[in-house]
């Protein structure tokens, strides 16, 4: 893996959770206005808007860079409109990008012939 795809899963990684947050707040927020007079939902609609559009231009980056199937960047797109799916892509990008430094290690210092 060379240095762009890993800084894409990085960045990908990086505004998952941060992303999901913003869609849990959204919803709380959407929440109060119905039942209470507190109406933040402008501001957090555009703070998660502003996410969700970073979260798929690196979505779209990664799948470039990675050359993942459809079914793992559609497992990605998914996971980000899901309410606690941010998370959950964060942790799976953790994991992907760590076996990837590993198997990049490996090749590097001829362990592997891949």
């Amino acid at each position: 893996m060379d240095i762009k795809t890993a800084s894409s899963l990085q960045r990908l990684r990086l505004v998952s959770a941060p992303e999901a947050v913003s869609f849990l707040l959204l919803l709380v927020c959407s929440v109060l206005k119905r039942t209470t007079e507190f109406n933040a939902v402008p501001v957090m609609g555009a703070i998660h808007g502003i996410l969700f559009i970073l979260y798929v231009l690196f979505w779209l980056d990664a799948w470039n860079r990675t050359k993942w199937n459809f079914m793992t960047a559609a497992l990605y797109f998914v996971l980000s409109v899901l309410p606690f799916g941010g998370f959950f892509a964060e942790r799976k990008l953790k994991r992907e990008a760590e076996n990837a430094v590993i198997a990049s290690r490996a090749r590097r210092e001829g362990t592997v012939n891949a």
